[in-house]
């Protein structure tokens, strides 16, 4: 019976096939249906059984529909139930079920594949309407079924295109046809309606009648012909008869005309299945050409054929029917024997295929709380320590602050899709939209502008598990109103980064959170009910996604043109192989439904769950009633609609596979027990550090079969492979991870498979994960990262895995097929260079002297002001390594031994470089860092030996040659230029048996190994260089012997063999000049290297000629000759020479060259290639004449520049502004060559792993002196590498020092490459081609307000002088400074200044200043000597009546502070700030001051920088009063005191004098903005924070926030306690007193100076306050000094640090009551750096007033005068007058920054000078204020201003100008936004600040 049918099935698709072909437009109609209503799914169908909608479609129906398609039926009878649509006969009142119901049906048979045969009404009239009409017979039935007609065609009209009428015509008998007469017009008039209706649509209108009935038909009414566009019969067929088929349908065609006929049923008769002839027969019939057979029913021919029966026998005991697709998958894979399923296909992925790895924000991101972030459901759960060793995800991979890192990743690995999940809690804190948070959005801004700048598409999911608590606590996916905050959530992002991401999936996985996070509560929020809230979370999440895909589709696809679809997971699942049991089949089947048909059904089909899973579902309902195991929630018809079809890709995570046997469930919740299924793996799978997960490769194939078949048939979307990884352990070997590997290579193919042999649409392949993460319950337990992330280390280094090479490699062939070395993109090219004409021999000194009297004489200002700017277009970034150092393979593939082989060799040898980084064996890893640096160049050197064993031709090495090859390929595949180094030091030993370069011959032997390297690999190398530092082979290997061949002859050997290397290189040149250079177009060069001479003392002739003569022994042995004359230079003649003479020798040491020679050698070089590394100081000697040695011929002595840092190498300290000067030496000495440095670096100690600061720092610091160099001096340089790739073997310093871009670890087998942060860095520069300036570092144009308030300050006891003067009392700076080695040089303030009396000179300078205010402080003990109001001193207050006044003359208000760090002594006598009774003396004292110039002061500070009291003064004990001993209490008991004393000041000033003083008055408060060391670690950003909270914090958060902030109360609660003491060394606060202290400010004082690095420090269990903090600072190398050694300018911080303020404590009114620089040494009054300080200092605050909106009142310079600065004494000065202290009379003298800050006072800000010179510019006449002119002035020489001899006020003008230029390109839109701002500001101001 099976196969009959499957003959006839066949035949009939040969037939369709046959028919179609045919002229007529119309297809041929294979006719099936109609349905039952219990789905029997047969092909005949009894009429009591037909389905009428009057109940739900049954169960199964769309599979049904699919198999019926799949067997070649195009048409399905739908006859419509009149009754059931219209139950009164009112078209207005129909059936609203019933017409969905049809609407669904007529739906699912298009989506099948299947046209509707729609059939209005079968002949008897519906009981309503016989009621009413009786029956055909009414004259008024045609125009009821006409509108009933007119009804059902608005209704599906659409989807159905074939219709009968009636289709049972021979049912209306009566005796006069009347009946038939009623109806027959009734069919004409619907006729005509529908091609009224739908005109010019291809419709077809019939009606139906038996066979036999025709003729009576027509005789009825003849006219009825004109309304058939086909006939619809019914005919009878006996196989036992010998009528003829044809003949009867002749007979039929004869009456019916040419109208084509459609047998609508054939009932065949007395037919058995073996009598195939007579079913010929009837196929033979429909195949006849002379016939208008239009289709046919397909019933009878099939007989009784019952597909429930057919497919239900898989699962009698089940009762519920198999997936048909499911079946076909099984059918077509199942009896696969292994090796079939195994076969790997070697072919490679369509052009276009998408590769792609993938992160989770809580699996990698940490931050869990930064910047507002709000608590996740894993925040949560790991702090509740449920997962693995209690780990949480705080800090992950600290991926929030490694964007950077993470994209190296993705260059490195060549994925072009990196998928990765937002945390909507960083988004939205609370889940909801007005929760926003900027910050968090911006990190995802900045990691999808990194990955399009590097070419990689962003694959965003928008919820991956992560929940934001908040929305949990309201019962999270539960809760139906989650929908409506997921549409919000999906809403912003596409908005926000929609423009850049074009692919979205709305879930990842979503069936892991239904199922581990609400059914098995294995996941957060550890909900176990798997009987409702699973269920009812699958619910709304189907219905969130639906909302998502809308709303991109409604607002935002069309402008965006991007995708949405959802990543759904999903094992694959079969029937055990030693099965046959049907049950088992079809409970796999119910495996998959229950799994990914939970999600991919409502999605992909219909709207709704699966049939089976619903059926299971109810029939377990039915069977447990008492105990239900699950309530599945039921969508209506409009959200079934809203969901239906909103995927653009299906999402597809598979891990691994499952075989299922059927079993008998119960009533036990969760998918195996209400799905009757057990599932279980095959233990021969080979297993993961993962019990869930088994490979079985081939179960990825199968499941896309599947996926394709069962969802994608309807839905015609792509699959994405959106996650397939395994885990591996977290101990072991984790890099060599080839369980990975062979995994990926697996499932990689088997998806192959699927696209080449199958034909399914798989478009993207994602593996997870990019890198190690968090994996949820398993912690870090489990790895599935290509990369390995190091958890131990706060670095969270990431190394690549071997998978990650591996997956990298099947990236770049696009799969598997054996393809050849791509083919370069394109050649590099570089400009063929003309020799240089033939420059004069250098004199001696040279002329390069210049370079000298250029820069040796520069400030250290102006040798270390950055410099902003960018090379050249075309500029070749590159990195370096060489072979010996990094390739291994000493004796492998028939390489020979090397002079370095031998030498490591030796006995006692502790190192060697037979491995070095593997790099023979490991290419693919060393192409991986490149890429991901993306280098222009990469300089590498080839291994003589390696190519030519014994160095000569005859012993040719082909795989040598290979690796090369290989390598050089790889390289211009990346659009990398190889830059070669034909010789790096390791000679073939070989030839050094034939004494190596102390012998001639080797002058040819290099020649023929160049030649044929140019011959060889010159087609695609353009740039060679024939030696690397020539010098340190003679010198080193020949005359020290400190390197191979360890030759220690220096008196003779080294010239010899220099001798020979420039025959040799100029031998080489001339051979490439003369075969290549024409046809291969590239360039030849020797890399030079020297360390720059600096002259001791520069203005010593004799030490400027040793330096000069230090360069020429080192650069200009082999550059003279080469770039000049074509011989050595003169002075090394001269030295040589005579020292020769002297030491009784017939002749030179140094050889001669021949004319011949010299010509031959001169211009061998087209570019000049330099390394450069350090600088060294030179000075004059008389060297000895014995032994000969070439050192000893310089007559040079030589040391370290000891003010630059250290490396890890003695002698060779970081000193960047040697390279400038270098680089300018060699274009004044060599004729302006264009310049390559091709090599620069600097080593760390094997400590210095990857956090690598000072590796940052010198190449800061060196790369812009190079740019200095090009920018500011005309050199022409045009490449930079640097030094070196990775660590690697160096030299003799072996593996102790690390030069590498990237860590190698050397214990490892694998050698593991990790890069550091300065590849990073590295790659930042070359991206932006130098050090653009930045937008903190441009100045800007603008005003401050009006009102602005413009000062300078000073200090009582640092300028007063009058120490015992007129009844003054001692204070403790008096005792401080007069105690021995407390100040520095002995200095006092006995003196200072005098100010005491001079305050008309002290007036006048501030009258000169222009300033609007005046910062002083009261010296406590000048007015009350013994600290109370018991002894009164009248002089020293009519001292401040007297300065007072003044200053209210000259129109300057006063700015009073109370204590600036001066208490009188007799008040520490009794404990002073420690005691608190001082809170009521200062009280005492603060009421003295306000009733005696509260009248005419209207300013007031309490105190002055808290901090520095506490904790400088009582913690460190380096300011009075000098206490140390008590660092880990008494600095909090000072800081409690000084806050209570500053509160009962202030509020003591509100109440009593407030209203009749009319003043203000606050505290200030001073603190060092803080920027982590490294901003790439979570460690040092919370070290950084830590800094700010325990500077500023401790002080300004009781005041302006109330109480200590929680940072501080923690930390030093808890270590306290660790320490065993019974409470906190942090006083506490009484809520009383937190209300009194808080708001004790009109605004914040505030003083700032710089800017520290911070980073964490372990102090272990001491207990003070560096301790509790737990930051070490540093500052940046390039931030310019001060005369502080605390103080480095750096202004962006400032502008940072009044924001925090804004954003900490309430956006409070500012008045920056102390900034400043100070100097040290000689005193110049062209303070240039002052200047520069106040410029960009004042500039940023500009820039927080405008831009920023912070409350700015004003500014204070600091200080007035140079003074006593406390302990360093005199030696600081930071005054913008200096004071000349050498004159009894101490006069003051002005500085030039005294006339550039009364400008920016003038102007109020800063003038656009594109506006035109500004009025407030133009200087004013000089008062008659200003200093005596008598009084006794410096001269001002002549300064040098960027390498030019300018006075100081030229130099001054020079400066402005050069600051006007560097702000002129600033955008006008800051001033617009400044309009805007000041527009906007509120003109309501706060009492407190009416004064201001």
């Amino acid at each position: 019976m099976k196969n009959l049918v499957q003959v006839l099935s066949l035949y009939l698709m040969c037939l369709y096939g046959c028919l179609c072909q045919e002229d007529d437009p119309q297809d041929f109609m294979l006719l099936a249906g109609p349905l039952t209503n219990h789905l029997r799914m047969d092909l005949s169908t009894k009429p009591i059984d037909a389905f009428d909608c009057s109940h739900p479609l049954p169960l199964g129906s769309r599979p049904y529909f699919q198999y019926l398609q799949s067997r070649g039926v195009t048409h399905f009878k739908v006859p419509l139930s009149w009754a059931q649509l219209l139950p009164t006969g009112d078209p207005s009142q129909p059936s609203q079920p019933a017409l969905s119901c049809y609407r669904t049906f007529l739906e699912q048979l298009v989506e099948a594949g299947l046209k509707p045969l729609v059939v209005l009404h079968r002949s008897a009239l519906p009981e309503a309407l016989r009621s009413r009409y009786g029956g055909w017979e009414s004259a008024e039935l045609p125009d009821v079924f006409q509108q009933y007609a007119e009804f059902v065609f608005l209704a599906y009209g659409e989807l159905a295109h074939s219709w009968v009428t009636l289709s049972h015509l021979e049912e209306l008998r009566d005796e006069v046809n009347l009946q038939l007469k009623h109806a027959l017009h009734a069919h004409a008039n619907v006729y005509h309606l529908y091609h009224h209706l739908f005109p010019g649509q291809g419709g077809h209108v019939s009606i139906g009648v038996r066979a036999s009935d025709v003729p009576i038909l027509y005789q009825s009414e003849a006219a009825i012909k004109e309304c058939l566009d086909f006939l619809s019969v019914q005919i009878e067929y006996n196989c036992t008869s010998k009528s003829n088929l044809a003949e009867e349908l002749r007979r039929l065609q004869k009456a019916n005309g040419q109208i084509p006929i459609v047998i609508y049923k054939m009932n065949i008769n007395g037919c058995s299945f073996s009598q195939f002839q007579p079913l010929g027969n009837i196929l033979q019939v429909l195949q006849n050409g002379d016939l208008q057979i239009l289709g046919c029913d397909m019933v009878d021919l099939f007989e009784e054929l019952d597909l429930v029966d057919t497919l239900n026998s898989l699962s009698d005991h089940t009762g519920h029917a198999l997936s048909v697709n499911y079946q076909r998958v099984w059918d077509k894979f199942g009896t696969q024997t292994i090796s079939e399923r195994d076969i790997f296909l070697n072919e490679s992925f369509p052009d276009g295929f998408q590769w792609a790895t993938s992160s989770e924000s809580f699996k990698v991101e940490g931050g869990w709380s930064e910047h507002g972030k709000g608590e996740t459901l894993w925040d949560r759960f790991g702090h509740e320590h449920q997962a693995f060793q209690n780990q949480t995800a705080d800090l992950a991979c600290d991926s929030y602050h490694k964007v950077d890192y993470d994209v190296y990743l993705l260059r490195g690995l060549l994925v072009n899709t990196y998928q990765f999940s937002i945390s909507w809690a960083r988004i939205f804190p609370s889940g909801h939209w007005g929760s926003h948070s900027e910050k968090g959005a911006l990190y995802y801004d900045s990691l999808i502008n990194a990955l399009i700048e590097a070419g990689i598409e962003p694959a965003v999911t928008l919820h991956h598990w992560d929940l934001p608590q908040a929305l949990q606590d309201y019962g999270g996916w539960t809760n139906d109103s989650i929908a409506e905050a997921f549409k919000d959530y999906a809403d912003f992002c596409f908005f926000r980064f929609g423009d850049r991401v074009r692919t979205w999936n709305t879930f990842s996985s979503p069936w892991v959170i239904s199922h581990a996070g609400y059914g098995t509560g294995q996941h957060p929020p550890g909900i176990k009910n798997y009987v409702v809230a699973s269920y009812q979370v699958t619910h709304n999440m189907l219905k969130s996604h639906a909302e998502a895909w809308h709303v991109y589709n409604d607002k935002y696809r069309k402008d965006q043109g991007g995708k949405v679809g959802i990543a759904l997971d999903s094992n694959w699942a079969e029937p055990p192989s030693s099965s046959s049991k049907p049950e088992d089949v079809v409970a796999a089947d119910r495996y998959l439904q229950f799994m990914l048909g939970w999600f991919a059904h409502p999605i992909f089909v219909d709207g709704d769950y699966p049939p089976l899973l619903k059926s299971q579902i109810e029939q377990k309902r039915r069977d447990c009633s008492l105990s239900v195991p699950a309530i599945l929630p039921f969508f209506t018809a409009a959200e079934s609609k809203r969901i239906r079809g909103t995927a653009d890709f299906l999402g597809l995570n598979h891990y691994t596979s499952r075989l299922v046997n059927a079993s008998d469930g119960g009533c036990v919740p969760g998918p195996e027990g209400v799905g009757d299924f057990k599932a279980y793996v095959d233990h021969a799978w080979p297993s993961t550090e993962s019990d869930w997960i088994h490979s079985a490769p081939w179960g990825l194939r199968r499941l896309l079969n599947y996926v394709s078949a069962e969802y994608l048939n309807v839905t015609k979307v792509p699959v994405y492979i959106t996650g397939n990884g395994i885990p591996t352990g977290y101990s072991g070997d984790t890099i060599n991870d080839t369980e990975r590997t062979e995994y990926l290579k697996g499932y990689i193919n088997e998806a192959l498979k699927a696209i080449h042999l199958d034909g399914v649409d798989v478009q993207r392949f994602t593996v997870q994960s990019l890198m190690d993460g968090f994996e949820g319950p398993k912690g870090y337990s489990q790895r599935f990262g290509l990369h390995y992330v190091n958890f131990e280390d706060p670095n969270r280094p990431r190394t690549p895995k071997q998978s990650a090479y591996f997956y990298s490699d099947i990236i770049k062939r696009n799969g598997f097929a054996d393809t050849r070395e791509r083919s370069p993109q394109q050649e590099p090219k570089f400009q063929t260079i003309m020799r240089q004409p033939t420059l004069p021999p250098s004199e001696v000194p040279s002329r390069s002297k210049v370079v000298w009297e250029k820069f040796s004489s520069q400030s250290n200002f102006q040798r270390k002001l950055y410099h902003y700017g960018t090379f050249p277009k075309g500029f070749q970034w590159g990195v370096t390594s060489s072979a010996y150092q990094i390739e291994g393979g000493w004796n492998v593939d028939g390489k020979g031994a090397s002079v370095w082989d031998t030498f490591t060799h030796k006995p006692g040898s502790i190192a060697n470089g037979d491995i070095a980084c593997d790099s023979y064996h490991r290419l693919e890893e060393d192409l991986y860092m490149l890429r991901a640096l993306r280098v222009k160049t990469y300089r590498f050197s080839l291994s003589w030996s390696r190519i030519f064993p014994n160095g000569r031709r005859n012993s040719l090495n082909q795989k040598g040659v290979n690796y090369y090859n290989r390598l050089i390929n790889g390289l211009l595949a990346y659009n990398i230029t190889p830059m070669v180094t034909l010789y790096h030091w390791d000679l073939p030993q070989a030839l050094q048996d034939l004494d190596g370069w102390d012998n001639i011959q080797m002058v040819e032997i290099f020649n023929d190994f160049c030649d044929f390297c140019f011959s060889t690999f010159g087609k695609r190398v353009k740039f060679w260089l024939t030696f690397n530092q020539p010098y340190t082979i003679a010198w080193s290997g020949y005359g020290l012997g400190q390197i191979p061949p360890n030759v220690s002859k220096p008196g003779d050997a080294p010239y010899r063999v220099a001798h020979n290397l420039l025959k040799a290189h100029a031998t080489v040149y001339h051979t490439y000049d003369k075969k290549y250079r024409k046809s291969q177009g590239g360039l030849v060069s020797i890399a030079l290297n020297a360390d720059w001479a600096e002259p001791k003392d520069v203005n010593n002739p004799r030490e400027v000629m040793a330096a000069d003569r230090a360069l020429q022994f080192q650069l200009g042995w082999f550059a003279h000759p080469i770039f000049k004359t074509g011989d050595y230079p003169d002075a090394m003649k001269w030295q040589v020479g005579n020292k020769s003479e002297l030491q009784g020798l017939p002749g030179s040491r140094l050889p001669t060259f021949t004319n011949d020679d010299k010509a031959y050698i001169r211009g061998t070089a087209d570019v000049f290639c330099i390394n450069a590394y350090t600088t060294k100081v030179i000075r004059q000697v008389t060297a000895r004449l014995s032994p000969q040695s070439y050192y000893n011929d310089q007559d040079v002595g030589e040391e370290e520049e000891g003010d630059s840092p250290t490396t890890a190498i003695k002698g060779q300290r970081a000193v960047a502004w040697g390279l400038r000067r270098l680089l300018n030496w060699i274009k004044e000495e060599y004729g302006d060559p264009e310049i390559y440095v091709t090599e620069n670096g600097v080593p760390t100690a094997p400590k210095t792993t990857v956090d690598d600061t000072d590796r940052i720092f010198y190449y800061k610091t060196y790369i812009d002196e190079a740019l200095k160099a090009h920018d500011l001096d005309g050199v022409k340089v045009r490449g930079y590498s640097v030094s070196s790739l990775m660590d690697s073997f160096e030299w003799l310093n072996r593996y102790t020092v690390g030069f590498g871009l990237h860590h190698v670890d050397f214990t490892h087998p694998s050698r593991p490459r990790t890069p550091k942060r300065s590849a990073h860095y590295y790659y930042q520069v070359m991206r932006d081609n130098g050090f653009p300036q930045s937008e903190d570092g441009t100045p800007i144009y603008g005003n401050f307000r009006k009102d602005f308030i413009w000062s300078t300050a000073t200090a009582s006891y640092q300028i007063e002088g009058g120490w015992r003067a007129d009844g003054k009392g001692l204070s403790i700076w008096d005792k401080f400074a007069h105690t021995p080695l407390r100040v520095f040089n002995d200095d006092t303030g006995d003196i200072a200044c005098d100010s005491y009396n001079k305050v008309e000179e002290d007036v006048a300078m501030l009258r000169r200043l222009k300033v609007t205010h005046y910062r002083f402080s009261i010296s406590w003990s000048r007015v009350l000597p013994d600290g109370t109001t018991k002894n009164i001193n009248e002089a020293g207050l009519n001292y401040y009546h007297r300065l007072v006044d003044a200053l209210l003359i000259a129109n300057i208000q006063p700015h009073i502070t109370l204590y600036h760090w001066d208490l009188p002594q007799a008040l520490q006598d009794v404990g002073g700030w420690e005691n608190d009774s001082i809170i009521d003396r200062f009280r005492e004292y603060a009421d003295f001051i306000f009733t005696h110039l509260g009248d005419k002061v209207k300013f007031w500070i309490t105190i002055n920088e808290p901090y520095n009291i506490a904790n400088i003064g009582h913690g460190y004990g380096a300011a009075a009063p000098g206490i140390s001993f008590r660092p880990g209490t008494l600095p909090y008991i000072v800081g409690h005191n000084l806050i209570k004393a500053h509160a009962e000041a202030w509020h003591l000033y509100n109440d009593n004098y407030r209203t009749k003083q009319g003043g203000i008055i606050s505290i200030t408060i001073n603190s060092d903005w803080s920027e982590p060391r490294n901003p790439y670690k979570q460690e040092d950003v919370e070290a950084a924070r830590r800094v700010v909270q325990f500077y500023i914090g401790w002080f300004a958060h009781p005041i302006f926030n109330g109480d200590y902030s929680d940072t501080m109360k923690t930390i030093i609660r808890e270590r306290s306690l660790a320490a065993g003491l019974s409470k906190s060394r942090l006083p506490e606060f009484s809520p009383a007193e937190i209300q009194r202290v808080k708001g004790t400010y009109d605004y914040f004082g505030f003083n700032h100076y710089t800017t520290v690095l911070a980073f964490p420090v372990e102090y272990g269990n001491l207990q003070h306050y560096d301790a509790d903090r737990g930051a070490g600072t540093i500052a940046d190398r390039t931030w310019l000094d001060s005369g502080s050694a605390w103080l480095k300018v750096s202004p962006f911080g400032f502008r940072k640090i009044l924001n925090f303020i804004k954003e900490e404590y309430g956006n409070p009114p500012i008045i920056i009551t102390e900034n400043g620089i100070s100097a040290r040494g000689p005193v110049d009054l062209n303070d240039v750096h002052r200047i520069h300080y106040y410029e960009n200092y004042i500039n940023q605050v500009l820039k927080a007033y405008l831009l920023d909106g912070v409350d700015i009142r004003g500014y204070t310079a600091w200080s007035l005068m140079d003074n006593l600065e406390w302990a360093t004494g005199f030696s600081e000065r930071f005054g913008l007058f200096y004071v000349n202290r050498s004159d009894s009379k101490l006069p003051r003298v002005a500085k030039n920054s005294v006339a550039r800050y009364a400008t920016i006072i003038t102007c109020n800000g800063f003038p656009d000078p594109t506006l035109g010179p500004h009025e407030c510019l133009n200087p004013e006449p000089e008062g008659t204020s200003a200093p005596s002119t008598t009084l006794p002035v410096l001269p001002v020489e002549n300064v040098r201003f960027l390498g030019m001899e300018l006075s100081s006020g030229s130099a001054e003008v020079a400066l402005y100008s050069v600051f006007a230029l560097s702000i002129t390109g600033v955008l006008s839109v800051i001033t617009v936004t400044y309009l805007y701002r000041k527009s906007d500001r509120s003109s309501v101001e706060s009492v407190r600040m009416e004064t201001l």
